[in-house]
């Protein structure tokens, strides 16, 4: 600053007093970051998310919602649409899976020995599949058509054809077929 009062700043003061204002406002962003970084680290460590389910995978194959006949997508009683699938090395059971257009879709999953994930094709559904838990998410497809639904986590050698297929049928013919209570299964279109 300038030793003299009603003096004009020089060029030099102005960009030293800004770059001050800036390291302060950028000092207190990181700070306030930290504070929340150690707040819900704390949080969340002495209670944990109340929707985090846990499956034994030793009798997962045996018992339970995932268990073989219970896997791929129903239509539940109550009208939702649900997706069950189990990932292991080097598969997803089922290999395809059938849902319908423009109606949400529940995915429920569980990977029976290593991180497993997927992701569908040109669209949001997402997901990482850990051993010992569930994973559940709802979205919808816009349009019919098909997807391949590749693993996204490095599970081991085999990882590169670890795939499934979504077919995404209209909505018509997927409640047609859904009514009867079976397990639907993709056919060639």
């Amino acid at each position: 600053m300038s030793a003299h009062a009603g003096e004009p700043l020089s060029p030099h003061d102005v960009a030293v007093a800004a770059e001050r204002r800036w390291s302060y406002i950028v000092g207190a962003v990181i700070a306030l970051l930290v504070v929340m970084m150690i707040v819900t680290g704390l949080h969340w460590a002495s209670m944990p998310p109340s929707r985090v389910e846990t499956v034994d995978v030793k009798t997962l194959h045996l018992k339970g919602e995932f268990v073989e006949g219970n896997l791929g997508t129903v239509l539940e009683p109550d009208g939702r649409v649900v997706v069950r699938l189990v990932a292991q090395q080097y598969s997803f059971v089922p290999q395809c899976i059938v849902v319908p257009a423009g109606m949400p879709v529940t995915f429920r999953g569980t990977a029976v020995d290593a991180i497993h994930g997927f992701v569908v094709g040109t669209t949001n559904a997402n997901t990482m599949l850990v051993p010992g838990f569930v994973a559940t998410f709802t979205t919808r497809f816009r349009q019919p058509g098909e997807h391949l639904m590749p693993c996204h986590e490095y599970c081991g050698t085999g990882h590169e054809a670890m795939w499934a297929r979504v077919q995404v049928w209209p909505a018509e013919e997927f409640m047609a077929r859904a009514r009867s209570g079976e397990r639907l299964s993709c056919v060639p279109r």
